[in-house]
């Protein structure tokens, strides 16, 4: 008989993922005696300095954001852009003109735009170049909504997050014309047809491996509170997130969470077809320079994996996994994994101060999974949340804490209330806004307060690492038709 798996330990950091070649995890969990140094770097590393400095000038501005008489639920208020690089070729363009021509109509026309960007482009030099202000959101200099067509080989990750500072921001990314196509009528076929394909359902799909603190956190802390609601207790009653929403939820967890049913959800063969999916598992990973990191990185690890060892392709699903019979148009998808957003050039978790941040791909680029999801011949889905790089379990539970998933039941919450998807996901800008805010004051030797201990310093550079990386991909200003769900 199995022993139980241990609690997850106070003094100990994990991050999900797994290397596909060995079954180890992608980062060992980190003592947190080894954190410390990396969040309270020394008083002479000039780097850190200068990079603290322009946090602190960037995140303790004062936040005017949208005017009190624009509705940010209504992107005909708050408007909407679209914002190709410079480089795009007239295709591209092309294909996305029956998505440009839709919001065109729905949107006032100053309140619309098609915008650029140019290599080297920051997001305040940006959104300075285009007439306004980072800290100033006027929806008829740049508008709300803001959907960024391209690879993070292209549009940096980094832009798309502190952009999402201020603004409602999404992003497109494939490899053809195509595709783009495909994304941009599935989207105007879901919004303009008289019916959705989709029920008032959500699923709920998350791994719990023996032996594995990472998805036993997930899996206890995350997962089965948002499926299930938690007891009055410690904390106040919470109800399972679909109830005041009036949605049916389906649990997989733990021995449920196959690749089988999760694979079922995806190709329509249930009961019915969600309008929501929220997953919680490991991202399968691959060293850089192998060709399956591409293809593949950020699958999700089921439950059928043994625990032990490489990860063979029947225990994860892929991009590959996803037929062209597959029925899930009109879903959004939230993906809690390592990698599944997607993989910058270089490891957002630097492990040494006085060395160059490793270069953990080729070249950036987003997860194949969502880009499948978005582009599907049968219909794609409307957007996915998910995670850029590694994704920190440890942010769930901090240290000697409750769990803290208020920004994931708000993010859902929005979502099953029809709230566009760009929107809803707005909490994890502002945690990493409010993180960096405490983090950096907390650093800055020319204050005398707002100091933290040791602990709470790497409970906040945690956190904010963590926050930084979900982003959403598809067009932030889709939603659900909640009037329309049955």
């Amino acid at each position: 008989m199995t022993p139980p798996p241990e609690p997850p330990r106070d003094d100990l950091l994990y991050f999900n993922g797994i290397d596909g070649d060995t079954g180890q995890y992608l980062t060992p969990p980190l003592a947190l005696s080894d954190a410390i140094p990396l969040a309270s770097p020394a008083p002479d590393d000039r780097g850190v300095a200068y990079t603290r400095a322009r946090s602190l000038s960037l995140l303790t501005r004062v936040f005017k954001g949208l005017p009190p008489e624009v509705d940010p639920l209504a992107p005909s208020s708050a408007g909407w852009a679209i914002v190709f690089p410079d480089s795009a070729p007239a295709e591209l363009r092309k294909a996305l003109e029956p998505l440009i021509e839709h919001r065109r109509a729905q949107v006032a026309a100053q309140r619309f735009k098609i915008l650029e960007y140019k290599a080297g482009d920051t997001a305040v030099t940006w959104v300075k170049r285009h007439g306004g202000h980072l800290a100033d959101v006027r929806p008829w200099v740049i508008p709300y909504y803001l959907l960024l067509v391209g690879g993070p080989d292209v549009i940096p990750f980094e832009f798309q997050y502190l952009l999402g500072l201020e603004y409602a921001v999404g992003r497109l990314s494939f490899e053809t014309a195509a595709e783009y196509l495909r994304y941009a009528e599935s989207v105007v076929a879901y919004e303009a047809s008289q019916d959705v394909p989709t029920a008032r359902e959500a699923v709920f799909w998350g791994t719990r491996h023996d032996g594995d603190q990472a998805t036993a956190l997930s899996a206890e802390h995350l997962l089965g509170p948002l499926c299930n609601g938690l007891p009055a207790g410690v904390d106040v009653e919470q109800p399972p997130v679909c109830k005041p929403h009036g949605f049916r939820a389906r649990c997989f967890l733990g021995d449920d969470a196959t690749k089988a049913n999760l694979a079922d959800v995806l190709h329509g063969r249930g009961p019915s077809r969600p309008s929501l999916l929220f997953t919680a598992s490991h991202g399968v990973g691959w060293k850089k320079g192998d060709p399956r990191q591409e293809r593949a990185q950020g699958a999700l690890l089921c439950q059928d994996w043994s625990g032990f060892g490489a990860c063979a392709p029947e225990d994860y699903l892929s991009g590959d996994d996803i037929a062209d019979d597959a029925q899930f148009h009109g879903l959004v998808a939230f993906l809690f994994a390592c990698h599944g957003a997607g993989t910058p050039l270089h490891s957002d978790f630097v492990q040494d101060r006085k060395a160059l941040a490793p270069a953990i791909a080729d070249r950036p680029f987003v997860a194949a999974l969502p880009r499948r999801l978005l582009s599907h011949p049968s219909g794609s889905a409307l957007a996915v949340i998910a995670h850029v790089e590694r994704v920190w379990s440890f942010s769930i539970k901090p240290l000697n804490g409750l769990p803290q998933i208020g920004a994931f039941r708000n993010c859902l919450g929005r979502i099953l209330a029809g709230q566009p998807v760009g929107h809803a996901a707005r909490d994890f800008s502002h945690r990493y806004s409010a993180l960096s805010t405490v983090l950096t004051s907390a650093l800055d030797s020319t204050r005398t307060g707002d100091k933290l201990d040791e602990r709470e310093l790497v409970n906040a550079w945690i956190e904010r690492n963590d926050a930084q990386g979900y982003v959403t991909l598809g067009d932030p200003a889709a939603r659900l038709r909640v009037d329309k769900l049955k």
